[in-house]
């Protein structure tokens, strides 16, 4: 019997114009009502997390910041911080490759490690307010995020492995979409927050369906019970699927929480 469902948020639940269809509210309180939690697991912060879903915010769970962020019941339940010498490491290994673009996260604020007009432009509604500077921010900042925009899209995955290799004791690294690198602690990733996130209400795995596209869905995928892999997914997730849905276009997720919702009675 499904007990959870963990959802990514872009190109997996967020429709073409990176936005919530309004049924998506409607089916989270109708699972609800059947003993079927949700969870947003995304690359996003809490806080964007709690305004994409407002009206349903209190009601739902966070695997937010790639794992690092993990709120039950409204509540904080496990919190990661990138060391301060981690995340020096980090900012001198970027500088050493002109074709990579650090931005590194606290909860409410966004650092631009340098001042490259170039992947300004990709700025998602996660970099509120950035603010560029040249330097890494004070050790009292509690960084709980990073992300690496690289410029050179085809050689994405040569890059990766450069970073595997550069600092993989401390860090892992996934690509995300054609231009992006998110960086996370290692050992953590948004399977050990959906892990943190059962063990508080008690679930088993076999019992989450979690659906994703990308390679920072990955570990999640591989940790529940059912990996529903969207259609518009990365060819090496979709390997790793249970089931291959329809697109985020198509509001394959939300088809999918309404067959759910039906099997209930």
């Amino acid at each position: 019997m499904v007990r959870l469902i963990a959802a990514d948020m872009d190109g997996t639940l967020l429709d073409e114009n990176s936005l919530l269809p309004k049924e998506t509210f409607e089916l989270i309180e109708a699972l609800r009502d059947r003993g079927v939690l949700f969870c947003a697991s995304s690359g996003r912060r809490y806080e964007t997390l709690r305004w994409l879903f407002e009206p349903v915010a209190d009601r739902i769970d966070y695997v937010a910041s790639l794992g690092t962020q993990v709120y039950a019941d409204g509540q904080l339940l496990d919190r990661e911080v990138f060391s301060t010498r981690a995340v020096l490491r980090l900012f001198r290994t970027c500088q050493e490759f002109d074709c990579f673009h650090l931005v590194l996260y606290d909860r409410t604020h966004t650092f631009l490690l340098d001042d490259q007009s170039s992947y300004v432009r990709e700025l998602d509604k996660d970099l509120p307010n950035a603010e560029r500077v040249f330097d890494p921010p004070a050790p009292d900042v509690s960084i709980i995020k990073a992300a690496i925009c690289y410029d050179r899209p085809h050689e994405i995955m040569d890059m990766v492995y450069v970073l595997e290799r550069e600092l993989g004791d401390v860090f892992s690294f996934m690509p995300s979409g054609n231009t992006w690198i998110d960086v996370t602690p290692r050992g953590i990733s948004k399977a050990t927050g959906l892990e943190a996130l059962l063990g508080y209400y008690g679930i088993d795995r076999a019992d989450v369906v979690a659906f994703g596209d990308s390679m920072n869905d990955y570990a999640m995928l591989r940790y529940v019970g059912h990996p529903y892999v969207m259609g518009n997914a990365r060819y090496a997730v979709k390997q790793i699927a249970e089931k291959v849905v329809g697109t985020n276009v198509e509001h394959a997720v939300q088809k999918e929480m309404r067959r759910i919702l039906e099997e209930l009675g």
